[in-house]
Formats: structure tokens, C-alpha cells, sequence
């Protein structure tokens, strides 16, 4: 199950909806964006429309749940979930950095008991991320440990770069990427449609990097992050992220259909993202700018007859 319009959306339509729970087609790759901030939350009025939550996406390969990131939008996606969560969730981290992982102790799926959070991080040479959970969820920082919860914690160490390999036949490509501590990106492939997540990432001068180009190519879809505007980010150089401008040259080099701008800056309001989509539009229409609550549905890829 999961989440889909009357109408559903495809690429094109960037539209906030009404959104209501129904079966969803074995070959449909799904999206739903429960988190689309950087860094710290975002509140207030002039953030209503795009948002406030830190990153977490949800991805449906037909039924098949997977989590991408960790952030307070992970609270949300539980709270929908509730007791439909499935035995075992697996939630894909790009990193450890805090507005990645601040949602893990209030998932509810692991606050009901009877199940198995898997955590699965690619960016600490193979190490899984155990041992950093546990020093971030304990006392003094953190007055309950992970391991107290309800549910079971498993967590899986990988290198970026492998092929996560699932025991139920699915696949998710990994790429590393460049931003400080290491970042990982993931390419979810389903019924003949691409969705890219390529957060969090800087650029660099020699732009866009091949093998970044080869890991998008062709996808239907790319998940970018688009936290500085060009003015600010000379001031923000080696901080770990990137623009909208660099997010749409990396598509037009990876022949890839759309672009979906993520982890917003927390002082970029619904008037200044408005402007910003508005200027990408221009250069690239089926671009936008993510919003939480969106949903993006990719019908099944069918041969000609």
C-alpha cells in the first residue's frame, strides 16, 4: 500500500494534492516526500508550502517499502504507517550527519513493538551504523537508547558503490558521493523506470563527474540537492551541497526526464522556492521544487505490442 492521487501523478505535475491509501500496481515505482529541509527544521507561516521537515523519502517498488534518510519527516511517515508498516523496514541512509537520522527514536513502527528496523549506511568504509547511533541516542545526549525501543534495531554496513542486494529479489545501485564525512546516492529501478537520490552533494569544478553522469542516466527521475542559491554559495564552499543550476546541468548531461530540487535551505521561504522554480522552469520545465506531502507515481514502462 501507499500513497496515490485519484488522478495519479506523474513527472509533469508538481501540484500539492489530496492524497488517500490504496493498492498500488506491482510494476509502479513510487515517491513520497515526507522531508525535503537541510540541515535544521523549518517553521511558520512562510513555510507552509514547501515544508519544514528534515529528509526522508518514501519509495514503493509496487508494495516493496523502502525509506530513504532518516530526518523528522521519518516521524510523519510513521505516524501514517502505524500498524500497516511491514515486518521489516528498511531505511537507506545517505549519511549520519544529525538532519538525517533525528526521526529514528520517534518512527512508530519502532514504538509498537514486532518489528525489525534495518539501517543500512554506506559511507563509513563498510562499517555499519551501530556503533555512531549509539553514541548519539544515549544518555547525556539522548535519554533512550535505540536498543530500548519496542521494535529490534539490525543495522547494516555497506561500501557506496556495491549493489544492496535484498532477500526478496530487489536491487538498489549505491554510488559515492562528495560532501564532508562521505555521502551515499541510491538508484531505485522498477518496472522500467529510474528515481535517482543524490543528497547530499558538492559540487565541483569540473562538472558533472562521469560516473555521477553513468549513475543518473536515463533516469525518470532525480532527487538533487539544491540547498544554495549561486549567490550563496561561494560563501558556503565545502560545506557539502549544491544548486539548482548544477542539478539541471547533471540531468541534461544524463539524458534524465525530471528533476525534483531537495534538502531546501531552512531559510529559503515558500516565496523565495516559489521564485527559484519558477527561474528553473525556464530552463528545464519538468523540473520543481520538492515539497513534503508530494507524491510521484511512475506508471509501469510496457513494450510495444
Amino acid at each position: 500500500m501507499r500513497w496515490r492521487t485519484s488522478a495519479a501523478l506523474d513527472w509533469r505535475d508538481s501540484r500539492d494534492v489530496t492524497l488517500r491509501r490504496v493498492a498500488e500496481p506491482a510494476g509502479v515505482l513510487g515517491i513520497k516526500f515526507w522531508g525535503v529541509r537541510g540541515s535544521v527544521c523549518a517553521s511558520g507561516p512562510a513555510f507552509r508550502e514547501f515544508g519544514g521537515h528534515t529528509p526522508c523519502v518514501e519509495v514503493r517498488c509496487g508494495e516493496r517499502l523502502f525509506i530513504v534518510d532518516a530526518g523528522t519527516g521519518l516521524t510523519a511517515l510513521g505516524t501514517e504507517l502505524g500498524t500497516d508498516a511491514p515486518k521489516e523496514c528498511d531505511i537507506l541512509l545517505s549519511h549520519l550527519h544529525l538532519d538525517h537520522i533525528g526521526g529514528l527514536p520517534f518512527f512508530k513502527p519502532a514504538l509498537i513493538g514486532d518489528r525489525l528496523i534495518r539501517t543500512h549506511c554506506g559511507n563509513l568504509g563498510g562499517q555499519s551504523a551501530k556503533a555512531a547511533l549509539e553514541r548519539v541516542y544515549s544518555p547525556p545526549i539522548f535519554p533512550v537508547r535505540l536498543d530500548q525501543l519496542p521494535s529490534r534495531f539490525e543495522h547494516v554496513g555497506f561500501k557506496a558503490g556495491e549493489t544492496l542486494r535484498f532477500g526478496d529479489g530487489h536491487r538498489v545501485d549505491t554510488l559515492p558521493l562528495r560532501h564532508p564525512d562521505g555521502a551515499t546516492g541510491y538508484r531505485f529501478a522498477h518496472g522500467g523506470r529510474i528515481v535517482c537520490y543524490i543528497s547530499d552533494i558538492e559540487h565541483g569544478e569540473q562538472w558533472p563527474p562521469e560516473d555521477l553522469v553513468r549513475f543518473v542516466a536515463s533516469a525518470d527521475l532525480v532527487i538533487y540537492d539544491g540547498m544554495f542559491s549561486e549567490e550563496e554559495y561561494p560563501r558556503c564552499r565545502g560545506w557539502g551541497h549544491s544548486t539548482w543550476e548544477k542539478g539541471v546541468a547533471l540531468c541534461r548531461a544524463a539524458d534524465a526526464k525530471a528533476l525534483a530540487i531537495f534538502h531546501l535551505h531552512p531559510a529559503h521561504d515558500d516565496a523565495f522556492l516559489r521564485a527559484a522554480e519558477a527561474e528553473m522552469k525556464t530552463v528545464m520545465p519538468t523540473a520543481f521544487v520538492a515539497r513534503e506531502g508530494q507524491a510521484v507515481t511512475l506508471a509501469r514502462v510496457t513494450e510495444p505490442a
